[in-house]
């Protein structure tokens, strides 16, 4: 269990990114090919990412380089998930590249004491080293993170849409509270579910970054090391993703009421914001958003007395194809 301890001041600070971070979805995907856990969720880009994988020569880098270091388990280093990558990739690796040669062989020891690192993980001492190292997550994010790209921006921005109707109804607590089932808010401590890890970590006014990840499956991670920024990574609600079709006109594919629907829960809304927009009822407000529910376009999630509707990748790839 983590305790994250907050004071007024860290309520203030606590945000959430818009973005997905680059070097956590890294971390995260490779975690994806240490565990069975969560396959179903994955499945379509497990396949396609392995093809890839195998097709581009990177089996062996995966195998031998980033899944001893990238370890499912209690721990990995630190240093591969730099703040600079909320700029994105080529910042993430520049601070990579950019790590005292102190602080990266202190987290190698730690990684090795913990879980286990292979023999030639010292190397990344060296700047030549961890410039292998930076090509070869440059590589791997291009084969496994960048091909879902949009999809992985389309999650985040249902979530983000989530998480703003908390904070307007609650406040920061509320949006605290709804993080995830095993995430819980009980002033002025976050209880965060954890399996492997048990400890008390102490904002001391520096607020807490909440980022959230599609690769992260049920167990939320933290920065493990105090003195670094605090940063929480929390899981995506996921769902198998169907396969996406091209673009026709919305209401000659839906029908006008549900294409006034997909359109509206674009920006996140309630059953009856939906039947307020679509002019109908919410009984059959309820049977669109089933159909289009069923139909892999939008997505469902109760919070509190309402249902709150957001778009999935499908529903959002559709409706930019049909913009104009």
């Amino acid at each position: 269990m983590l305790r994250i301890r907050f004071t007024d001041a860290d309520l203030a600070r606590t945000r959430v990114v818009h973005e997905p971070d680059p070097l956590w979805e890294v971390g995260q995907s490779l975690h994806r090919f240490q565990t069975r856990q969560g396959r179903w969720a994955y499945a379509h880009w497990y396949r396609g990412t392995c093809q890839r994988l195998r097709e581009s020569g990177q089996q062996r880098v995966l195998r031998e380089m980033l899944v001893p270091l990238f370890r499912r388990g209690p721990y990995y280093p630190d240093f591969l998930n730099p703040a600079e990558a909320s700029e994105g990739l080529e910042a993430g690796l520049e601070a990579v590249l950019a790590t005292p040669p102190r602080r990266v062989l202190a987290e190698l020891l730690t990684l090795a004491g913990v879980s286990g690192a292979p023999p030639w993980v010292p190397e990344l001492v060296r700047p030549d080293g961890r410039r292998e190292l930076v090509r070869a997550l440059r590589d791997y994010h291009a084969t496994a993170i960048a091909p879902y790209g949009e999809e992985i921006q389309a999650r985040i921005d249902a979530d983000r849409v989530i998480r703003c109707r908390a904070l307007l109804d609650g406040g920061v607590e509320a949006l605290l509270d709804g993080l995830g089932p095993d995430i819980h808010w009980r002033r002025p401590v976050l209880y965060v579910g954890h399996p492997t890890v048990d400890r008390d970590i102490r904002l001391d006014g520096r607020g807490l970054k909440l980022v959230p990840s599609y690769f992260c499956w049920q167990t939320p991670v933290p920065i493990a090391d105090p003195a670094m920024d605090p940063v929480l990574v929390y899981p995506l609600h996921q769902q198998p993703s169907p396969v996406q079709s091209a673009g026709a006109s919305l209401t000659s594919l839906l029908g006008r009421t549900r294409a006034i629907v997909l359109r509206a829960v674009a920006a996140g809304a309630t059953t009856g914001e939906l039947a307020r927009v679509a002019g109908v009822s919410a009984s059959s407000i309820s049977q669109h958003t089933t159909v289009l529910r069923d139909a892999g376009l939008i997505t469902s999630q109760r919070q509190a007395a309402s249902v709150l509707h957001t778009l999935t990748p499908l529903g959002a790839s559709m409706l930019r194809a049909n913009l104009g």
